[in-house]
C-alpha cells in the first residue's frame, strides 16, 4: 500500500481540535417514566393536555365541591374514555357557610329534622355525613353526564377508580370528627353505586390527612395517593409504607413539564 503524506493543512486542524476545549453537551430533563400517567382538572381547560399519558386521571369538580369542571368531557375522553380515573373534591364548610347542607334529611342519616336554626341541631356527626353523600352524588351525576355527551352509555362511572381529594385549601372544620363523617358520606355514596372497594381512594399527603381527619385510621381498607414527590426520581421513596389512609401506597404524585405525573407504585 502507498502511503500518502499528510497535507500541512491536515496537519494543523488535527492539531486544532486536540487543543480545543472539550464542550459537554446541555443537561436534558430525564425523560418520563412511560409507565406514568398525568392528572388534569378545570385549570387545564384553557390548555394543552399532556400527550400521551399512560393513564389519565379527571378532577370532576372546579376545585370545590358541588361545582362541575366545566371541560369534563374533552378530558374524560383525554383520559382514555371509560378507562378514565376520577377523582372529587372534598370539604365540610359546615352549616353557616354552605348553601347545601342537608337541613331537614332523613337519608342516609338524619340531619335536623326539626328544622330548627340552632346551630347544636344542625353541626353533627349526621349532617356532615349527608352532606359528603350528596357532595359525591353530586360528582358522580357530573361524571355520568360527560359519560352521555361522549356517547360512553351504557358504561357508567361505577367501573372506574375513584379518588377523594382532601385538601386544606378547602374548608374544613376544627372538630375533625365532622370532618371524617363527610369522607364517612363520600364513600358511602360510591359504594352505593357500585363502585368497588378497591376502586376508591383518597389523595393528600399526611400533613394535610393528619390537620383535617386528625390522622384518622378509619379509611384503612382504601389506598392512598399521594402528593408532594419532588421529581419523578424521588417519587418512589413516596410508595413505601402504608400511607396516610393506613391501606397502602398505590400513587405518587409529582411534577413534570408543568403538569402533575404520577407514578404508580407497586
Amino acid at each position: 500500500m502507498r502511503l500518502v503524506r499528510p497535507s500541512i493543512v491536515a496537519v494543523l486542524l488535527v492539531a486544532f481540535l486536540a487543543a480545543a476545549p472539550v464542550v459537554s453537551a446541555a443537561p436534558t430533563r430525564p425523560p418520563k417514566i412511560a409507565s406514568d400517567g398525568y392528572d388534569i382538572s378545570w385549570p387545564q381547560c384553557d390548555g394543552s393536555y399532556p400527550s400521551r399519558p399512560a393513564f389519565g386521571i379527571v378532577g370532576v369538580n372546579k376545585g370545590i365541591v358541588f361545582s362541575a369542571n366545566p371541560c369534563l368531557s374533552s378530558e374524560i375522553a383525554w383520559a382514555g374514555g371509560t378507562a378514565a380515573q376520577l377523582y372529587a373534591n372534598t370539604g365540610n364548610p359546615g352549616p353557616t357557610l354552605s348553601t347545601h347542607w342537608p337541613d331537614g334529611q332523613i337519608f342516609p342519616a338524619a340531619c335536623n329534622l326539626s328544622r330548627t336554626v340552632l346551630l347544636s341541631d344542625r353541626d353533627t356527626v349526621g349532617c356532615a355525613y349527608d352532606y359528603g353523600y350528596n357532595a359525591a352524588a353530586d360528582a358522580y351525576y357530573d361524571a355520568v353526564l360527560a359519560y352521555g355527551q361522549l356517547g360512553l352509555a351504557p358504561a357508567t362511572p361505577a367501573s372506574s377508580p375513584w379518588w377523594f381529594d382532601v385538601e386544606t385549601s378547602n374548608s374544613w372544620r376544627s372538630d375533625v370528627s365532622l370532618n371524617v363523617a363527610v369522607l364517612q358520606g363520600g364513600v358511602a355514596y360510591l359504594s352505593s353505586v357500585g363502585v368497588a372497594t378497591s376502586n376508591i381512594g383518597f389523595y393528600s399527603t399526611q400533613d394535610q390527612w393528619n390537620q383535617i381527619t386528625g390522622g384518622s385510621a378509619t379509611f384503612a381498607a382504601f389506598r392512598s395517593w399521594v402528593a408532594g414527590a419532588p421529581s419523578s426520581r424521588g417519587a418512589s421513596a413516596y410508595c413505601v409504607g402504608s400511607g396516610f389512609t393506613g391501606g397502602g401506597v398505590a400513587l405518587a404524585q409529582y411534577v413534570f413539564a408543568g403538569f402533575d405525573a404520577d407514578l404508580p407504585c407497586t
